[in-house]
């Protein structure tokens, strides 16, 4: 499921103090499976050494010289048709430009060349750094637009502090940002194409007054990994998500919600032509009856708290589903202390799942708050299946490779 295994990625690298971060991203490229070759300019070899992309990928760093070699009628051929991604990162102004307008006095714009003339590439990954005067220059916004329109895709630049002592626009986006990019970019093309898959994530907060609120233990790390393994398997993803400290993955369509009432709006109307509904999210089965309006003093009386159930929001989606025929398939999430696959098989059957993740999260290795988690999968058809303890990425991958199965 992951894009980036067995991928052979080039990683262009051009002049600019940026260059440090190409190293961390193509480190972290090698460890998620893919075949980095970098491709350093001259002015980039002058802040970074070729041998440090060679240290952190194992493969071959590539430089100008090299066009002079015994394979230097065809190096840049065989490079790109072998690339299923080019990113450069950074990308200087000068880069930008000799690649708008096919300038290709370098081994990086001949590759680059080569590979734009294959239609059926990925499109190009382009992290640009430099300074703010530069990146807002007609001539460089000029070739941005003529690279987009051509298919290149933009990450970046972010706003922060720059060489020149400014702080503006022009920093070259962080390596998780583009890994994740050049993640979503790969994915494309998946099993799940073309399908809409609908992941709820978080623990939802109802409020007591007006800066407190109930809540769970809920981080999100379970949900957002479900969406990113959707993306991974080729999905359009809606994330409807809690206040989480977490980053949502590249390519998901965000929904910030925070009650459970919000909740159930946001699910029942992103679900009403989706494919998939994988409900994560752990929603809170009651809610304060009645909210102070004004925040609740230590010296004012609160002998008592009632509490109102709120809606049930797989059972909403039951009740849609069986007008609208939408989602097709529904994953429901069990968080259980006790009497683990009772409960869950109950859920299962009365909110009408096609199969339901159970866990222990009295657990200390699995659950709330931790990066493991170790489930049981059971089906409607009576199947179930117990996963051992894995990561809640390698969990979220399992659900996923279930269902596009």
């Amino acid at each position: 499921m992951n894009p980036l295994a067995n991928k052979t990625i080039l990683l262009g690298v051009t002049g600019s103090i940026a260059a440090y971060k190409a190293a961390e991203l193509a480190s972290k490229l090698a460890q998620a499976g893919a075949q980095v070759h970098a491709i350093l300019t001259e002015s980039a070899a002058k802040f970074i050494a070729p041998l440090t992309f060679q240290s952190v990928t194992g493969q071959r760093t590539y430089v100008d010289a090299d066009l002079w070699g015994s394979e230097a009628h065809v190096l840049h051929i065989g490079l790109a048709r072998k690339a299923d991604l080019l990113i450069i990162a950074p990308v200087s102004a000068t880069t930008l430009a000799k690649l708008a307008h096919g300038i290709a006095d370098n081994l990086l714009a001949l590759t680059a060349l080569a590979y734009f003339s294959d239609e059926k590439r990925t499109p190009l990954l382009l992290a640009p750094a430099m300074d703010a005067g530069m990146f807002e220059h007609p001539a460089t916004q000029e070739s941005l637009r003529i690279l987009g329109q051509r298919g290149s895709t933009l990450i970046g630049p972010e706003a922060g502090h720059l060489a020149s002592g400014l702080v503006a626009r022009g920093r070259m986006s962080e390596p998780a940002a583009i890994m994740g990019q050049a993640r979503y970019l790969l994915s494309r093309g998946g099993p799940w194409q073309g399908k809409r898959v609908v992941v709820t994530a978080g623990g939802t907060q109802e409020p007591l007054d007006p800066v407190r609120f109930l809540a769970n233990r809920s981080s999100g790390r379970q949900g957002y990994a479900v969406a990113q393994a959707a993306l991974d398997a080729g999905a359009e993803v809606t994330l409807i998500t809690t206040p989480t400290a977490l980053t949502p993955p590249v390519g998901a369509q965000v929904v910030a919600v925070r009650s459970a009432a919000e909740m159930q709006s946001a699910v029942l109307e992103a679900c009403a032509s989706a494919y998939a509904l994988c409900m994560a999210a752990a929603v809170a089965d009651f809610r304060p009856a009645h909210p102070a309006e004004q925040k609740i003093k230590k010296e004012g009386d609160l002998a008592s708290l009632a509490l109102e159930r709120t809606a049930d929001v797989l059972v909403s989606v039951k009740a849609q589903r069986e007008k609208l025929g939408f989602p097709q398939i529904v994953v429901g999430f069990a968080a259980e202390t006790e009497d683990l696959l009772a409960n869950a098989q109950a859920k299962l059957r009365q909110k009408g799942l096609d199969l339901i993740v159970a866990n222990d999260v009295s657990a200390r290795d699995a659950g709330f708050e931790v990066d493991t988690n170790r489930v049981t999968l059971l089906w409607a058809d009576g199947q179930s299946e117990t996963l051992p303890l894995l990561s809640k990425a390698e969990v979220a991958e399992r659900i996923i490779e279930r269902l596009v199965r």
